[in-house]
């Protein structure tokens, strides 16, 4: 991966291919370019899918799960798993002191883009009014229900923090 600049793997929503089908297609060039490190890393996405469960109900009332089927698969439950795994990664790189690593950068290239700290500014400064909260921290629901998953709550914290 680090012969060249842009990485054969990654996904975007615009791609036109579904998330799972992405990763089974990049799984498999890992596995005909010999990049181990990449295949182990869709091998460990593809290992957390039996965590993707349906509830059902059973002839005899009873409630239980199954695992979905490929097909019941969302993008949404793939970026779940991901973002899991990135959130973990980024534990493990802080205990040893690491900004980052080819194997969360993988991950992260799976993800829609975060939100940056100009683009959140700006949304806060159009639909925030500050004057109707007591404090600027009173305003993180607004901006984390507006953002949702894209936006790092401790970054918007910190920009509610200079803002207030």
């Amino acid at each position: 991966m680090a012969e060249n600049d842009k990485s054969p793997y990654g996904w975007s929503e615009g791609d036109g291919v579904s998330l799972y089908n992405k990763i089974k297609e990049d799984l498999k060039t890992a596995m005909k370019t010999k990049d181990s490190a990449a295949r182990d890393t869709f091998r460990l996405i593809m290992g957390e899918y039996p965590k993707l469960t349906v509830a059902i109900t059973l002839e005899s009332g009873k409630k239980t799960t199954r695992v979905k089927n490929p097909d019941e698969i969302t993008d949404e439950d793939l970026q779940n798993i991901i973002r899991s795994l990135v959130k973990s990664e980024k534990v493990v790189l802080e205990v040893q002191g690491e900004a980052t690593s080819a194997y969360l950068e993988l991950l992260q290239s799976y993800l829609p883009g975060m939100a940056g700290e100009a683009e959140i500014k700006a949304w806060i400064e159009a639909n925030v009014d500050f004057s109707s909260v007591k404090s600027p921290m009173q305003a993180m629901g607004q901006v984390m229900k507006h953002f949702g998953k894209l936006a790092d709550g401790n970054q918007v914290k910190e920009i509610l923090k200079e803002m207030g």
